[in-house]
């Protein structure tokens, strides 16, 4: 995607399109393309075969899609929908490839996990990336790594210069992709988990047990004390960067959000 309007940066760089539509075989596939901007990656997901349904929020750009792929609309090859991907309903999809805009990146992302697929290969800026792919247990670790890769396995692809885009961005971009999986541990309350997760790394300089404090405005200061009492000592005294995926939801667990 590229507008200044819409925070967006088109992909021109034909070998870069190549290579991510060859991640995956999208033949007879339905693929939900996400901001298409000129049609430079949907015209190459036409060609492998794919079908094709991409959501593009600048209705000028949706007026140039449809004239320029008018047969493949009326072939019903692909569908073009004018709308936010961050708030539209999205349709089901098997695949998804998109050149996320940097300032909605996280929304998109986490709407996505939240649905049925089998593979996404997305593009982000370079940090943005590798803050998703940071392991637990390491300095580098966040919010984001943890709860993407609760609900998926991240894989990085290949970096793009600022030089494949136009206009070209300040920075560096890499494509990930995204296997979705169930979480490999039990976790009673998903949107609780979140919020845990997300207290956890608000405070993250602070031990869990100081961290954990915040909630007590939610569920209250009596169900925060007993639930703590249930967590080990050495997760209680570590901080959440220390922490490995199993552990935080323990912790979830530990501290229902209802009685």
């Amino acid at each position: 995607m590229s507008s200044p309007r819409w925070d967006q940066h088109f992909l021109i760089d034909r070998r870069a399109i190549e290579r991510i539509v060859s991640l995956v075989d999208v033949r007879d596939r339905r693929v939900l393309e996400i901001g298409p901007g000129r049609g430079a990656l949907t015209e190459a997901l036409l060609d492998a075969g794919a079908c094709v349904v991409a959501i593009e929020l600048d209705p000028m750009l949706c007026e140039e899609i449809s004239a320029r792929f008018g047969s493949e609309i009326r072939e019903g090859r692909l569908r073009l929908i004018n709308g936010d991907a961050t708030t539209c309903d999205l349709p089901d999809f098997e695949f998804a490839m998109a050149n996320l805009p940097y300032s909605v990146s996280s929304r998109i992302t986490f709407r996505l996990l939240g649905m049925d697929f089998r593979e996404a290969i997305l593009m982000y800026q370079k940090e943005f990336a590798m803050r998703m792919c940071a392991h637990p247990g390491t300095p580098e670790v966040g919010r984001l790594s943890i709860m993407a890769q609760t609900y998926a396995d991240i894989q990085p692809c290949f970096e793009l210069s600022p030089n494949a885009f136009s206009p070209k961005p300040q920075v560096r971009s890499v494509v990930l992709r995204i296997t979705p999986h169930a979480p490999r541990f039990l976790i009673n309350d998903r949107r609780w988990y979140g919020e845990v997760v997300k207290a956890l790394f608000s405070h993250r300089r602070k031990t869990v047990r100081n961290g954990l404090k915040s909630l007590s405005g939610i569920i209250g200061r009596e169900r925060l004390q007993e639930g703590l009492l249930a967590i080990p000592e050495d997760i209680l005294s570590s901080r959440p960067e220390e922490l490995q995926l199993q552990d935080f939801a323990e912790i979830a667990n530990a501290i229902p959000a209802n009685p």
